[in-house]
């Protein structure tokens, strides 16, 4: 299960930069395409409860900001204490995934936080 866990985390992690290259290459489609294998994905994982949060957190250190702040929103409700410094973190710089993360803080400061992927 670990090594079926690892291709899944890795298929979020490729298809969220995938996603952020489509989207700033103004490939609309594309991005759409690969934002629906990234939520494919944490489907998988949530489905394997806590192995599967436990899997995602790994990303939570991933080299691309995109990935971490991705990672951070889905794992925000289960696990507040390790994705919000990453939020905090990526809101400070400029750019459409710091936008991300401070919007994610918003509604989640606000109490409104929830992601829509049921």
């Amino acid at each position: 299960m670990v090594m079926e866990l690892g291709s899944i985390v890795e298929d979020f992690a490729q298809n969220v930069a995938a996603q952020t290259d489509a989207i700033m290459r103004g490939d609309r489609k594309g991005g759409n395409k690969y934002a629906k294998r990234y939520i494919a994905a944490y489907k998988k994982l949530r489905d394997h409860g806590e192995a599967g949060r436990d899997a995602l957190t790994g990303l939570l250190t991933h080299p691309r900001m995109d990935v971490r702040v991705n990672a951070a929103a889905c794992l925000l409700s289960d696990r507040p204490e390790q994705a919000k410094p990453v939020l905090e973190e990526a809101a400070k710089g400029k750019g459409m995934v710091p936008f991300l993360a401070s919007r994610v803080l918003k509604y989640w400061d606000d109490g409104t936080w929830r992601l829509d992927v049921d």
